[in-house]
């Protein structure tokens, strides 16, 4: 197959994303799902930002991670869902070389930084539960923003890492990629040149920048556990737990939608199927996490109608 010189951009004119299926009468059904799943991710997770901004009874260490989770949220499926709206309404699959490396820098950096937040939360819990006395000093403004933008650099630098990596690739003349928004992974697979150190970083980090964190979080609910077991009234226990169940929800569907990708994709699951697993993580997680967070908090939920009373009271 003839290659395209990567330092050419204008012969490397678009990748095309074939989406989640090339059935025509699946298009509209497509794009009415994943707008309003689009819509309810964005207007819930801004209620929440508005909620803890405006109610001071929520500026505490977990409420600040969570308002930056539910930010985080909204950006990484900004990053891949409007592209595809936009494709299926102008019947289109192309995507610009730039603008698939481009998708895959953010989405990368918005799927690191949701990562980090969610190990500073579990930190958070931690010390909350396991130092009680201490939390205020320990949890203060200063280490809640040193935590938020060490997960920031981080996220950017890995990134930056496996895009300017990707730059040094060639393509072969079949530059159809089996999904709805630009992966590494299959930008990886379409390439015509020797991938084995890009292969080699994928695993290094999503060791180091994957199970490290999550073996982190694990940590730090054994200890919970552990703190928990030794308080002696049941409503006591219950109160503990309560703090930490939302928490866990997310967690478990973030590090096990995506963990499952991950594996599938190493594994004998078509790319297509890959696909349509990975909206798990990309899109279905993100629209949860307002649900999880408000539903379940009593906190949350009182705000929210303190913030209705105010704003309807006003004429």
């Amino acid at each position: 197959m003839n290659e395209i010189n990567p330092g050419n951009f204008s012969e490397i004119a678009e990748f095309f994303l074939l989406g989640l299926s090339e059935d025509p009468d699946l298009q509209p059904v497509l794009f009415a799902l994943f707008l309003s799943t689009y819509l309810v991710t964005v207007l819930g997770n801004l209620v929440i930002i508005l909620v803890i901004v405006h109610d001071s009874h929520l500026h505490t260490p977990m409420y600040f991670f969570l308002s930056n989770l539910s930010f985080v949220d909204i950006c990484f499926t900004t990053t891949t869902i409007p592209k595809m709206l936009m494709n299926i309404q102008l019947h289109s699959k192309s995507i610009s070389y730039t603008g698939c490396l481009t998708q895959i820098w953010f989405a990368l950096d918005f799927l690191g930084l949701e990562n980090g937040i969610l190990v500073a939360m579990a930190y958070d819990r931690f010390v909350a539960i396991c130092h009680p006395l201490r939390y205020n000093v320990i949890m203060n403004p200063k280490l809640c923003w040193l935590l938020v933008l060490l997960s920031f650099l981080i996220s950017v630098l890995n990134a930056m890492l496996h895009t300017l990596m990707a730059l040094r690739l060639s393509f072969c003349t079949n530059l159809e990629i089996p999904h709805f928004f630009c992966e590494l992974a299959h930008i990886l697979k379409l390439s015509c040149s020797d991938i084995l150190i890009n292969n080699i970083l994928v695993y290094v980090v999503t060791g180091l920048l994957g199970v490290v964190p999550l073996y982190g979080i694990i940590f730090s609910y054994t200890q919970i556990v552990s703190s928990v077991l030794k308080i002696p009234s049941a409503d006591g226990k219950y109160k503990a737990f309560s703090i930490c169940v939302s928490h866990l929800i997310v967690v478990s569907l973030f590090y096990g939608t995506a963990f499952g990708v991950y594996l599938s994709s190493t594994g004998t699951l078509s790319s297509r199927k890959s696909a349509v697993a990975s909206v798990m993580y990309t899109v279905v997680t993100p629209m949860m996490n307002p649900f999880i967070y408000s539903l379940r908090n009593k906190d949350m939920i009182g705000a929210l109608r303190r913030l209705i009373s105010r704003t309807t009271s006003f004429p």
